[in-house]
C-alpha cells in the first residue's frame, strides 16, 4: 500500500488556463436532441472548452505559468524543478518538459522531466514534485499538467467527445520546513489498461494507412485507431469501487474523520460518477465542489481548474484541509491530503490558445 506523508514542502500557488472557445453539448448534432438533453442531466456536461488546431498542452500550461509567476513575483531562474503531466505531449520525443524549460526561460540548471499520466495525475504530480523538494533547501518547482484531449478524439464518437475538454495548470512548490506534510495513498492497475486507450499510434501498435480509416463501431460512435476509446460501464464501475476506498484508507491511516476536511476535490470524471462516490462516502454537498457543467473532463487539470473555480474565495480567507483524489486512465488512481495556507490561486483564465 503506497501510503506515505511528505514534509516540508509548501503548495505555494495554483493558475489555471482554458482556451477561450466553448462548445454546447446541446448542440453536439452527433445524437438526437433528446439524447443530447439527457447526456447533459446525467453526466452534468454542458460546455467544454476546445483549443484552436496546432494548440498543445504545453502552450496552455506555459499561458498558466507565466501568469502564476508573475503572481507569486518568482523569478523563472529561481525555479530547480520542473514537471510536465500530460497525455498529450508536443512530440513523442524529446520530452516537453524540456521545451517548456526553455520558453518560460527557467536556468539550464533546472531538472526537468514529462509524466504520462491522465486522470490520477494531479495527486500522482505533486507527490512526485514534493519528493524532490524536500531535500532541496529552499529550492522552488513548477508542476505542470494538462491535456488537450480534443486532438485524440472523433466529434462523431458520442461516447467520448462530449465529455473531454482542454486545458492547462501550474502549481507552484517550495521547500519550507515549517509546512504541514503532505499526505498521499497512490494505488494502479494495469490489468485495466483496455477501459481508457488510444489503440494505434505507438510503438506496440504503429500507425498504418488502415489505422486512418473512420468506421461506425455502433450507432453514433464513428472513430479510428488512433482515436481515444472509452468504456463507460467499466471506468463507472472501477472509479465508484476504488476511490472512496483510496481516500478512506488515507484518513484512516492519518486517524482523521471526514468532518475534518474542509473540501473533497474528485478529478471531474462525470456526473454520475461524482455523485456516487460523494453519496457512498457520506459527504455532503458544499464539501464536493464541481466544475462539469462549464470545464467538463480536462483529465489531469480537473483538480487544480475546481480549486480555482470554486473554492478559491475559501482558500484564500483562511487554512484549508484539502482532500484531492483522482482515478481513470491505467488504470490508475489516488488521494492527497493537503492543507493550504497562505496559497495563491488565480480565477481560471481565458486565452485565445
Amino acid at each position: 500500500m503506497a501510503i506515505f506523508s511528505i514534509p516540508g514542502v509548501k503548495l505555494a500557488g495554483i493558475a489555471t488556463t482554458v482556451p477561450m472557445h466553448e462548445v454546447s453539448n446541446l448542440d453536439f448534432e452527433t445524437i438526437p436532441e433528446a439524447e443530447r438533453k439527457l447526456f447533459v442531466r446525467s453526466t452534468g456536461i454542458n460546455k467544454r472548452r476546445v483549443a484552436k488546431k496546432g494548440t498543445c498542452t504545453s502552450d496552455l500550461c506555459e499561458h498558466a505559468a507565466n501568469a502564476l509567476l508573475k503572481a507569486l513575483n518568482w523569478k523563472p531562474e529561481e525555479i530547480s524543478v520542473l514537471v510536465f503531466l500530460t497525455q498529450t505531449p508536443d512530440y513523442i520525443t524529446p520530452a516537453t518538459a524540456a521545451l517548456l524549460q526553455h520558453k518560460l526561460g527557467l536556468p539550464k540548471t533546472c531538472m526537468a522531466l514529462d509524466v504520462n499520466l491522465g486522470c490520477s495525475g494531479y495527486p500522482y504530480g505533486l507527490s512526485l514534485v514534493a519528493s524532490l523538494l524536500r531535500n532541496m533547501p529552499g529550492a522552488k518547482a513548477l508542476f505542470l499538467a494538462g491535456d488537450v484531449s480534443s486532438a485524440c478524439l472523433s466529434e462523431q464518437d458520442k461516447s467520448a467527445a462530449p465529455i473531454f475538454s482542454d486545458a492547462g495548470s501550474a502549481t507552484a512548490l517550495v521547500q519550507d520546513s515549517t509546512a504541514a506534510d503532505m499526505h498521499f495513498n497512490l494505488e494502479t492497475d494495469g490489468s485495466g489498461y483496455e477501459a481508457i486507450i488510444i489503440p494505434q499510434g505507438g510503438y506496440r501498435n504503429p500507425t498504418t494507412l488502415e489505422s486512418l480509416q473512420y468506421a461506425e463501431e455502433s450507432p453514433g460512435i464513428i472513430r479510428n485507431k488512433t482515436h481515444l476509446v472509452l468504456n463507460g460501464i467499466n471506468v463507472f464501475n472501477f472509479s465508484v469501487q476504488i476511490a472512496p476506498k483510496n481516500a478512506r484508507e488515507l484518513l484512516e491511516h492519518l486517524n482523521l474523520d471526514q468532518s475534518s476536511v474542509d473540501f473533497f476535490v474528485f478529478h471531474q470524471a462525470n456526473l454520475i460518477i461524482n455523485e456516487s462516490i460523494r453519496k457512498k462516502m457520506g459527504i455532503t454537498l458544499e464539501q464536493v465542489p464541481q466544475t462539469l457543467q462549464r470545464f467538463g473532463n480536462t483529465s489531469s487539470a480537473t483538480i487544480p481548474i475546481t480549486i480555482a473555480s470554486e473554492i478559491q474565495a475559501a482558500i484564500s480567507k483562511k487554512p484549508c484541509r484539502l482532500l484531492l483524489s483522482g482515478f481513470g486512465v491505467g488504470l490508475s488512481w489516488g488521494a492527497a491530503i493537503i492543507e493550504t495556507n497562505g496559497m495563491v490561486c488565480l480565477p481560471v483564465i481565458e486565452a485565445d490558445l
